[in-house]
């Protein structure tokens, strides 16, 4: 079997992903089958049931041109993402490319961490720092209406990326561009944030697909901290008397730096992901500032 379809003609749309997750192993991405069958159904705009059902149908020519020309880019690491355009996250869709991080699974539950601590507020005030494609502020948004929501970025490619998926999903929320808090005086309830949080060090090892986001959303210093500190400290004047600081931090790093918190004042404790690892602080102050 030919290790491309781009050149065979008449392949059914099963033979193609068959053909397509060779090709993909080949190349050393993680998940072949799922990434040829997401490119299969992006195509051939199908819906999941669609290998089930129609899977000895032939692919048109057309549409094989096509699909070898993403499956090609996927095999050089593109991320899956960036080929397909768009993502469903936390309840809202979002476009990705290059101009932001895309966002992460594990994300979403700081998204639903964020909701909890919502939950008893009435009309609550939320800011998310560094919000890349908008996916905190969006998900927040759209989860409760009733929340007035600022996102912040350093990136003013990132922001306007950010604004279209809040005019995509038709959700109302402020941009602004600087520095974390970007000298925004709050008070706020929730100050969330998903900031760069990787040791440089990391680079030297880093997936291939990670070269094609924003160095700047993921990388954070020597030890990985150097844009939480700033931040949590500009927070504390931030945030409304029973306002909560939530942050999501490299799983080496949330223990530690929820002892920093605590030695400076701030009630802190470690949350764990859905797999278990140590990957969210969540901040409250002992007393107001």
């Amino acid at each position: 079997m030919p290790t491309s379809p781009a050149h065979v003609p008449s392949l059914s749309l099963r033979v193609w992903v068959q053909h397509a997750a060779q090709r993909l192993r080949e190349a050393g991405v993680p998940s072949p089958e799922a990434d040829a069958r997401a490119l299969v159904l992006h195509v051939l705009r199908l819906d999941g049931t669609a290998l089930l059902t129609r899977g000895a149908e032939v692919v048109t020519p057309e549409d094989g041109e096509r699909l070898a020309s993403l499956l090609e880019r996927r095999a050089a690491r593109v991320p899956l993402q960036h080929l397909l355009g768009e993502v469903e996250w936390g309840g809202v869709r979002l476009r990705t490319d290059a101009r932001a991080l895309i966002p992460r699974p594990e994300t979403e539950w700081l998204l639903h961490l964020t909701l909890e601590a919502l939950r008893p507020v009435p009309t609550p005030r939320v800011l998310d720092v560094g919000t890349g494609t908008g996916a905190l502020a969006l998900g927040v948004k759209a989860a409760r209406p009733d929340a007035t929501v600022t996102a912040t970025d350093l990136s003013a490619e990132a922001l306007a990326l950010a604004h279209e998926n809040a005019v995509l999903n038709g959700l109302d929320v402020a941009f602004v561009e600087g520095s974390l808090l970007a000298d925004l005086s709050g008070p706020f309830d929730v100050i969330v944030s998903n900031p760069p949080y990787l040791p440089d060090a990391d680079r030297a090892g880093a997936d291939p697909e990670v070269g094609h986001d924003p160095a700047l959303a993921l990388y954070a210093g020597a030890d990985g901290l150097e844009v939480a500190r700033p931040l949590a400290a500009q927070a504390r004047a931030a945030l409304a008397p029973a306002g909560v600081l939530l942050l999501e931090l490299d799983p080496r790093n949330a223990v530690p730096f929820a002892a920093e918190l605590r030695a400076v004042g701030w009630r802190a404790e470690v949350l764990a992901d859905l797999v278990g690892r140590e990957r969210f602080v969540r901040g409250l102050l002992e007393s107001p500032p």
